[in-house]
């Protein structure tokens, strides 16, 4: 293990953006064990009177997120919404045909919204722009927002909720560039669907925000002409544009692996620039925003989708996150807060099971896997002022990357009490990092103190026999003079370094 050196600069005056809340938003989705299973489960020792398991869902609430994306997902492009309302012993049971499995829909509109308000979380809704359209996404909202007088708002008091359910954001579908979505469709004819759907939903409630889709993913020979062509159609409508990336390690290349996040900087950089493009064409003053809402990376060994079909709740892309995950899962949350000038909203696909950072299985237990705990740290800490770390390390090349920075940072600034919270991560797999970085222009500060994740073992996972195999550890606080902090990065770690001032 060799030593290597760098410096970076935090200057006050330096700034990216106020970083939007929802940034730390999730996801849920009826798909495999996250809803059935996971959040919910009637016969389980934690459940409470409405059959949701108060372990799981004390998990979620400490990770304080701010809004959570709703029902899907490819579920989403086969969802009648008018199935999840009403009697529960009413309900139907369906053929979920995006992921081939039973949906009972006994976890419904209001079951979940009654869940995700314990969590703390609004509720981000999407409307089935696949098998329906924009008659049925008129009735979902009629029957979620309008306060009564109609005959949607009536039956939503019919069913025992007096008091709309007052939904802010709403998803026109999902991902309905994919080949694999049920009804997918050409940029044109999606394009044009969203913005007849969100013509008439802005009509119902002018203070719902909109979210486009955008390409699903960035191999997708359509991407950014798919951006585009939907942009040019719904610019004038939508607040958001979708996009979505899940990161893997398919080649096995540890110190490849380490440097995935680039590609989601580059990503946002494209949709962004593809954005502007249409904002030029359209001679307009609008920012197209970004939801981020469906990020992840993806665990080492994990079940495909490839379970025994027409079952309840099959277990469907579940695995075990690596130290390694945690690492670039990490750098992840960075480069989201690097682009917090245009991400405004984004959602960890899925919060508990598939993907999740949350795991749960049949014996009743339940642990939190290494990417839980980077997610956590974000939350808590990177709520104010977006601030660059301006770096100069040693580079680093593997296969797909040539001296790409070992280091990636972004910092952030609590403007309530003045603390700056730098996240970091060294993305070598063999050098250790000393870091010097000096604080310019915001007073005097003296103490810092370290939240590190790290193991000899880039493999190690936590599991139910060992739920905290690999956790945080809290570093001695130490005191830094002439504002400048000095850190020793492990390879491969997550760091926290949390400066505070001399005196409050």
């Amino acid at each position: 293990m060799a030593l290597q050196r760098g410096k970076a600069v935090i200057d006050k005056d330096v700034t990216i953006a106020q970083i939007d809340p929802r940034i730390y938003g999730g996801f849920i989705e009826h798909m495999g064990r996250c809803v059935y299973g996971g959040i919910y489960d009637p016969q389980h020792a934690e459940a409470d009177e409405s059959g949701f398991r108060r372990d799981v869902l004390s998990m979620v609430q400490d990770l304080q997120v701010p809004i959570i994306r709703y029902p899907g997902g490819n579920f989403v492009s086969g969802f009648r919404w008018e199935d999840s309302v009403g009697p529960k012993s009413e309900r139907p049971v369906r053929m979920d045909a995006a992921w081939k499995s039973i949906e009972p829909n006994q976890v419904g509109l209001d079951e979940f919204d009654g869940w995700a308000g314990r969590a703390g979380s609004e509720v981000m809704m999407a409307v089935n722009l696949g098998t329906r359209g924009v008659e049925a996404a008129a009735q979902l909202l009629e029957y979620c927002n309008v306060r009564g007088g109609t005959a949607f708002s009536e039956l939503r008091k019919q069913h025992g909720r007096s008091e709309p359910y007052g939904y802010k954001v709403w998803c026109l579908g999902n991902e309905m560039d994919g080949p694999w979505q049920i009804c997918n469709k050409s940029a044109e004819e999606y394009g044009t669907l969203a913005r007849e759907t969100a013509k008439v939903m802005k009509r119902i409630d002018p203070s719902i925000e909109l979210v486009a889709c955008g390409s699903s993913s960035i191999h997708l020979p359509t991407f950014p002409q798919w951006d585009a062509t939907v942009m040019e159609l719904t610019y004038d409508v939508a607040d958001f544009l979708s996009v979505h990336m899940y990161l893997e390690n398919k080649e096995e290349e540890l110190d490849n692996y380490a440097l995935k996040a680039i590609h989601m900087d580059r990503y946002i950089e494209a949709i962004t620039a593809t954005c502007d493009y249409v904002k030029a064409k359209k001679r307009s003053d609008k920012v197209m925003y970004l939801s981020f809402d469906e990020w992840n990376v993806v665990p080492g060994t994990w079940k495909k989708n490839n379970a025994e079909p027409w079952i309840f709740a099959p277990a469907l892309c579940e695995g075990n996150y690596s130290m390694a995950a945690a690492v670039v899962f990490g750098n992840m949350l960075i480069s989201l807060l690097k682009h917090s000038d245009r991400v405004r909203i984004a959602c960890l696909a899925q919060l508990v099971n598939v993907f999740g950072p949350i795991m749960t299985d049949a014996s009743g237990a339940a642990w939190k896997q290494t990417v839980y705990y980077p997610y956590l740290h974000a939350s808590l800490f990177g709520r104010g002022m977006a601030l660059n770390v301006m770096a100069q390390v040693p580079g680093v090349t593997t296969r797909d990357f040539t001296e790409a920075p070992m280091l990636d940072s972004v910092a952030v600034m609590d403007e309530q009490t003045g603390d700056i919270t730098i996240f970091a991560v060294n993305r070598s797999v063999s050098d250790e990092l000393e870091l010097s970085v000096e604080l310019r222009g915001f007073g005097e500060y003296g103490v810092c103190e370290r939240i590190v994740m790290r193991s000899e073992d880039s493999g190690a996972f936590n599991s139910a026999a060992q739920p905290d195999l690999i956790v945080p550890e809290q570093l001695a606080s130490q005191r830094i003079d002439n504002n400048v902090c000095t850190a020793t990065l492990e390879p491969m770690s997550w760091n926290v370094i949390r400066v505070r001032r001399t005196a409050r």
